[in-house]
C-alpha cells in the first residue's frame, strides 16, 4: 500500500470534498481518501495504479491536481483578487444606483436611467457580461459538477446565476423591439450581486483559512533552503536536497541546523522551542543530536547528517499535522454527509417553489425570483467551514505548545478524559538512574571519589553505570567484573570494589553502613557499596529522578476533576515511594506488560474515558487500548506509533493544554453548526416565500449569505486568538 498526499484546486465548500472523497474512495486500486477543505489536500492511500491514474480520477471529478503537496508555502489570498474586488464594488455600486434610484426618489443619473430604457438596459447588460467573465470559474466548476453528478455550492449558483441572466436578456431583447416597460423586470443587477457577492466571501474565507494555515506554515518553513558542507578545509553552500547522509555540515550563531544530526564538533546553545515549546536554550555538544531548524545562538557546530527528507524530525511532525487535520472526526463526518444531501435537497426546494408560485398564480418574473433568491441564499459555504476550520486552528495551537496529534479524533474524545493513566519509568521520572545521595566516609572530596566510580564504572555494560560521568581521565587496570555482585578495578595501585551487599560477604566486610543503608532503602534508591583496602569508604544511592512540575501538573489534574493512576512494572515499594512524593495515591504495581492493556481494558469497561501516558516498548499495548494514548518524544519509536498523541517537550502538563483546547474547540464547533443551521432554516422560508409580508431578493440573499460565512469564519479566528 502507498499513501500521497495531493494539492487539490477547485474546491469551494464541503459539499465539494465529501463528493471529491466518496468518488475517489469508489474508484478501483484507491484503498481510502480524505479530502481536507481548509488545506485543500487530498489524502490517498492506494495500490496497483499510479499518481497519474489518480490525478485523472480528480479530473473526472470536476477538480485539479496540483501535484504533490510539499509545503505551505502559499497563501491563496493576493492582492490582485483584492484590488478587483474594490474597482468591480465600485461598478456595482453604480450599477444598483442607476437600477433602484427611483424606490427611493433619489436623483436620477443623466442617461443611465428610466427615461433612457434601452441606453440604461444595454449597460446593465453590459455590466452583467463582465461579472459572468469574473465569475466564470464558478459557472464552470457548477456545470462540471452536476455533470459529474456531484452538485456543490457552485451548481446552486450557476443555477441561480444562469436563470436570472437568461430572463434578463430576453426582457433586454423585449426592450429593443419597443416593449419598454421590461426595463422594471430586469435582474441584470441581481446576476452582478449575485456573483460579487459570492466571490467576496469567499475572499473573506480565504482570509480565514490563511490565518489558520499560519501556524502549519511557519513550521513547514522552520528549515532553511541552504546548507553549509565542509570538504576538507572548504565551506561549500548547496541545497538541502544535495545534502546526503553522513555529510558534514557546518552551522555558526544566528544560522539554523539545516538538517537532522549529530555534533561532531564544537559546542552552542540552541533554540528548539518551535518543537518542544521550550523557550530555555539547549546546550549542544559532541555527540548530541540536533534537529532541522534548531537556531543557534553563539557558538559554531560542526554535525553529520542523518536524517533527510521524508525521514526527518520536522518531516515527520508536518506530515502528522497533515494528517490530523485531514482524518475527520464523526462531528466532521456527520456534517459532511449532511452537505452531501444538502444540495440536492435545495435544488428540489426551489424547483417546487417555482412551480407552486406558478400555480398560484405569482408572475412569472416573481417566480423566477423565489427560485434564485432559495438557490443563492441557501449556499452551504458556513456549514462546510463549520468543523474543518476549528480542526485547523486547533492543530496550530497544539503544533505551538509541542503537542502533535496523529488523528483528527483526538480532540474530540480528549474533551471527555476522566481519568488518566500513568507509566512511571521515563514518563513521570526521566527514566534515567541519578546519584540521589552518597554517604562519603574517606578522605576524598566527593568530586574526586565521584570521579574514581565513573572511571571504573565507564567499563562497564550494567545500567547503573549510566549514572556516572567521568569529569577526568584515569588509568584503570585489572578490570573484573564479580557476577551478580559487583566490579572491581586499580586506579594508582590501589583497588576499588563497586557492588551490593553481596560483595561485602565475599571480602568478609562488616556492613557498619545499615543506618544510611534504611535511609536510602526508605528514598527507593539503588545503593552501590564502594570498597577499597577491605574497607567502605563510601555509600551511593542511584535513583530515578522525578521529572520537573510533576507534583504540581499531578495537583492540577486532581483539581480539575481527572483522577490519576500510577501503572508500573516496577515493585510496590518503589512506586509507592514515588507515588507518595508526587501525590498520587491509585497505584497498579509489579504489573505486566500485557497486564497493562488489560487494565486500561477494565477501566474502560467500568466506563472511564482514559488517557494513558508512557514512552516504552511495553506502554504500546496499552497506548492503543486508552480512549487516547500519549507517548513523551524521547519514547521508544513504536510507543510513539501506537500512541495518539506525541508531547515533544515532554511536559505532561500540555495533556491539561489538550483537554482545555478540546473542550474550547468543541463548543467553538457547536456555535458554528448553529449558526449555520439556523442561518438555513430562517432564510429559505424567507426565500421560498412563505411570509407574505416579507420579501428576498437574490441581491439580499448573496449579502446574507456571505454574513453567515463571516460569522463562521470570525468565530473561529477568535477562538485561535483566545489564550489556552
Amino acid at each position: 500500500m502507498k499513501k500521497i498526499v495531493l494539492k487539490i484546486s477547485g474546491m469551494t465548500c464541503s459539499a465539494c470534498s465529501s463528493g471529491l472523497e466518496k468518488y475517489l474512495s469508489k474508484q478501483k486500486g484507491i484503498i481510502s481518501a480524505s479530502v481536507n477543505l481548509v488545506l485543500s489536500l487530498a489524502t490517498v492511500e492506494y495500490d496497483s495504479i499510479s499518481v497519474k491514474t489518480i490525478e485523472k480520477y480528480i479530473s473526472e471529478a470536476g477538480f485539479k491536481s496540483l501535484g504533490e503537496f510539499k509545503r505551505i508555502d502559499e497563501l491563496e489570498s493576493n492582492s490582485s483578487d483584492k484590488h478587483k474586488l474594490i474597482i468591480l464594488g465600485v461598478v456595482i455600486i453604480f450599477l444598483m444606483y442607476v437600477s433602484m434610484y427611483h424606490m427611493f426618489n433619489a436623483p436620477a443619473f443623466p442617461l443611465f436611467n428610466h427615461n433612457h430604457p434601452v441606453i440604461l438596459a444595454t449597460f446593465m447588460l453590459l455590466v452583467s457580461i463582465i461579472f459572468l467573465i469574473y465569475g466564470f470559474d464558478i459557472i464552470k466548476s457548477g456545470i462540471k459538477n452536476l455533470i459529474h453528478r456531484m452538485p456543490n455550492m457552485d451548481t446552486l449558483v450557476m443555477f441561480s446565476v444562469i436563470c436570472s441572466f437568461l430572463y434578463s436578456l430576453y426582457g433586454y431583447i423585449q426592450i429593443i423591439f419597443g416593449n419598454l416597460n421590461f426595463i422594471h423586470n430586469l435582474y441584470f443587477e441581481s446576476t452582478c450581486m449575485v456573483i460579487y457577492f459570492i466571490k467576496l466571501g469567499r475572499f473573506i474565507e480565504t482570509l480565514g483559512k490563511d490565518k489558520t494555515k499560519s501556524a502549519l506554515k511557519e513550521l513547514v518553513q522552520i528549515t532553511p533552503e541552504y546548507a553549509v558542507l565542509k570538504k576538507e578545509d572548504e565551506e561549500v553552500k548547496v541545497t538541502i536536497d544535495e545534502v546526503k547522509e553522513n555529510d558534514l555540515l557546518i552551522s555558526k550563531a544566528g544560522e539554523k541546523i539545516a538538517v537532522d544530526g549529530i555534533v561532531k564538533n564544537g559546542k552552542s546553545y540552541v533554540d528548539e522551542s518551535f518543537i518542544t515549546g521550550e523557550a530555555n536554550p539547549v546546550l549542544k555538544k559532541a555527540g548530541d543530536n540536533v534537529i532541522a531548524g534548531a537556531i543557534l545562538y553563539d557558538g559554531y557546530l560542526e554535525y553529520n547528517a542523518k536524517r533527510i527528507g521524508k525521514s526527518s524530525t520536522i518531516s515527520q511532525i508536518i506530515e502528522i499535522v497533515i494528517n490530523a487535520t485531514s482524518n475527520k472526526s464523526k462531528i466532521e463526518r456527520l456534517a459532511d454527509k449532511i452537505s452531501g444531501y444538502f444540495v440536492p435537497i435545495v435544488i428540489g426546494i426551489a424547483i417546487l417553489s417555482f412551480i407552486i408560485h406558478l400555480l398560484v398564480g405569482t408572475a412569472f418574473a416573481d417566480s423566477l425570483t423565489h427560485f434564485v433568491t432559495i438557490l443563492v441564499v441557501a449556499c452551504p459555504c458556513a456549514l462546510g467551514l463549520a468543523v474543518p476550520l476549528v480542526n485547523v486552528v486547533d492543530n496550530g495551537l497544539c503544533a505551538k505548545k509541542g503537542i502533535f496529534l496523529r488523528n483528527g479524533e483526538v480532540l474530540e474524545k480528549a474533551k471527555d478524559i476522566d481519568t488518566i493513566v500513568f507509566d512511571k519509568t521515563g514518563t513521570l521520572t526521566y527514566g534515567k538512574l541519578n546519584v540521589y545521595k552518597m554517604f562519603n566516609y574517606s578522605k576524598l572530596t566527593d568530586k574526586e571519589l565521584l570521579n574514581i566510580v565513573a572511571n571504573i564504572e565507564s567499563l562497564s555494560n550494567h545500567p547503573m553505570s549510566k549514572a556516572f560521568k567521568v569529569k577526568e581521565k584515569l588509568n584503570v587496570a585489572n578490570y573484573q567484573v564479580i557476577p551478580g555482585k559487583g566490579i572491581k578495578g586499580n586506579i594508582n595501585y590501589k583497588t576499588y570494589y563497586l557492588g551490593n551487599a553481596s560483595i561485602l560477604k565475599d571480602l568478609n566486610i562488616e556492613d557498619a553502613c545499615t543506618e544510611n543503608y534504611q535511609e536510602l532503602t526508605t528514598t527507593g534508591c539503588s545503593i552501590i557499596y564502594v570498597v577499597q583496602d577491605n574497607k567502605v569508604i563510601a555509600l551511593i544511592g542511584l535513583r530515578d529522578t522525578i521529572r520537573k512540575n510533576v507534583k504540581s501538573v499531578i495537583k492540577k489534574f486532581q483539581e480539575s476533576g481527572i483522577e490519576v493512576i500510577m501503572l508500573t512494572g516496577d515493585n510496590k515499594e518503589t512506586a509507592s515511594i514515588i507515588a507518595s512524593e508526587i501525590g498520587i495515591t491509585n497505584i497498579y504495581a509489579d504489573v505486566l506488560p500485557q497486564d497493562k492493556a488489560n487494565t486500561i481494558d477494565n477501566l474502560i469497561n467500568d466506563g472511564k474515558k482514559v488517557a494513558m501516558v508512557g514512552d516504552g516498548i511495553n506502554d504500546a499495548p496499552a497506548l492503543v487500548k486508552s480512549t487516547v494514548g500519549i507517548s513523551i518524544s524521547d519514547g521508544t519509536d513504536i510507543a510513539a506509533s501506537s500512541s495518539d498523541v506525541i508531547l515533544m517537550n515532554n511536559d505532561i502538563s500540555n495533556i491539561l493544554d489538550l483537554v482545555n483546547i478540546s473542550k474550547k474547540s468543541y463548543r467553538v464547533i457547536k456555535q458554528n453548526l448553529f449558526w449555520a443551521f439556523i442561518y438555513n432554516l430562517c432564510m429559505i422560508p424567507i426565500a421560498a416565500g412563505v411570509f407574505a409580508n416579507i420579501e428576498m431578493t437574490p441581491m439580499f440573499g448573496s449579502i446574507a449569505m456571505t454574513i453567515s460565512s463571516l460569522t463562521v469564519v470570525l468565530n473561529s479566528y477568535i477562538f485561535g486568538r483566545r489564550k489556552i
